[in-house]
């Protein structure tokens, strides 16, 4: 079906057929219709967007990909252009203008108008990743002394290019938000209702400068569909919606899935990223995490007349550090989800070290359980562990409690003081766990070997 679409497309745009064109797109919803779009040479794209209304340019302009955006402007004429950025959305015109270099950027910025460019200046002005950035101006707003007639006759008259209707805030003369009331309210009330009547005064807000995580917190608290955006005093300066807020949970999952992979986060599609910007990312973390492991060594040496005289536990090494390592990562992935999604915060730590100290401890005995038993089972048909297979086992069995004790203490409390540091706990990614646990993995191991066996 997108392959016969996008064959017809290519077909009316070579006619020329720009009627046609639109009564074809109009059967399409933009975003069903941009991936598609995306794929046709660029003069074809180009000449599209050149022949259809302002409106149906910006509204697939909009779910476009980065590159292709781009490259569109590029073969547009400067009105062309002016006239595609001014119809867009301020926040997603401010999304995309943000990717830009900034001296592209501003020569963009130029091609506004000038409301629309004070719109988008002040947008940018917002530190990076806040919600100043991501809000828009299309709202509604009513006068608390109005009749709900009134509210909805003025809802008719300004709401018609609005982000959204859901959701109706509620100023007094000076703009200062004192409600916000779902759009439903007003239709099931009688006309001469006053919109005061209407209030229950239990709305949430965010501030400009928020982080885009806390707001996303915020919309899961409330389950809205929209929250108002206000200034120091009070002053309704915007929204954000629940789409923009989808977007910032898919970036902020990818982001925190990289981190944990032992990868510094892309910040661009995986396979759109240069080259040299990947490697760069990943060979800073791989580079830290390798000078980690070179400690291993460091470990090692210390014990090794104790090694020596003891050469099978070094058949086991493999098996009770990876233990510790695996045992560090589980913990450090649902800490660092749980935190993330709000289910305890800070000052709940010790209430995490406990459960870690019990799941630690029960996790270390059922693995070294499984390894004593491992060890005694194969001592009845081999003689490679000697006469003294107990101890092997004991020790063992002990040092991965320890270790397993360990790695779970180490996974679930390095995120809590990251982000007591103000980092970004998935920073304490997986790899990164499990190469503190291997070094003091190693000491556990040996100190145990030294305390049963020698």
């Amino acid at each position: 079906m997108a392959s016969s679409f996008k064959t017809e497309v290519s077909t009316l745009i070579a006619n020329k057929d720009f009627a046609g064109l639109k009564t074809r797109l109009s059967a399409w919803l933009p975003s069903d219709a941009a991936p598609i779009l995306s794929e046709l040479p660029i003069e074809e794209l180009a000449a599209l967007f050149r022949g259809c209304s302002k409106q149906l340019a910006a509204a697939v302009f909009a779910y476009l990909d980065h590159n292709a955006k781009h490259k569109l402007l590029k073969m547009l004429t400067q009105p062309q252009a002016a006239a595609l950025l001014n119809e867009l959305p301020p926040d997603d015109r401010t999304e995309f203008l943000n990717q830009l270099p900034l001296d592209l950027a501003m020569q963009l910025i130029c091609l506004l108008t000038p409301e629309e460019r004070k719109i988008t200046q002040d947008l940018l002005a917002y530190p990076e990743h806040s919600v100043g950035r991501m809000m828009t101006l299309d709202f509604v707003a009513v006068h608390a002394n109005w009749t709900v007639r009134e509210a909805l006759d003025y809802i008719r008259t300004h709401g018609f290019d609005r982000e959204t209707l859901s959701m109706i805030y509620v100023t007094d003369e000076e703009g200062h938000l004192l409600d916000d009331i779902r759009v439903r309210r007003f239709l099931l009330s009688e006309p001469e209702t006053k919109v005061s009547a209407l209030m229950d005064g239990n709305f949430a807000t965010l501030a400009p400068a928020d982080d885009r995580e806390k707001a996303l917190q915020v919309f899961r608290k409330y389950d809205r569909i929209a929250l108002p955006v206000t200034n120091h005093d009070n002053r309704l300066i915007g929204i954000v919606t629940a789409d923009d807020m989808l977007d910032v949970a898919s970036e902020e999952a990818t982001e925190d899935i990289q981190k944990l992979g032992g990868s510094e986060a892309l910040d661009e599609p995986y396979t759109t990223i240069a080259l040299t910007k990947m490697v760069k990312k990943r060979a800073s973390w791989l580079v830290v995490l390798f000078l980690g492991e070179m400690l291993t060594a460091t470990a090692m040496s210390y014990f090794e007349d104790e090694l020596s005289k003891a050469i099978i536990l070094s058949l086991f090494i493999p098996l009770v550090i990876s233990s510790g390592g695996n045992a560090g990562s589980q913990a450090a992935t649902l800490v660092i989800r749980a935190l993330a999604l709000g289910e305890f915060r800070l000052r709940d730590w010790w209430r995490i070290m406990r459960r870690e100290l019990v799941t630690g401890t029960a996790l270390g005995a059922i693995l070294g359980a499984i390894g004593f038993l491992r060890i005694a089972i194969w001592s009845q048909f081999t003689s490679i562990y000697g006469p003294h297979w107990p101890l092997v086992g004991a020790t063992v069995g002990v040092a991965l409690v320890g270790i397993v004790l360990w790695g779970s203490l180490m996974g679930s409390m390095l995120p809590l003081l990251l982000k007591r540091m103000g980092f970004d706990p998935a920073t304490s990614s997986a790899p990164f766990v499990a190469t503190l646990v291997d070094v003091t993995g190693l000491i556990i191991y040996f100190s145990v070997a030294l305390v049963i066996m020698l």
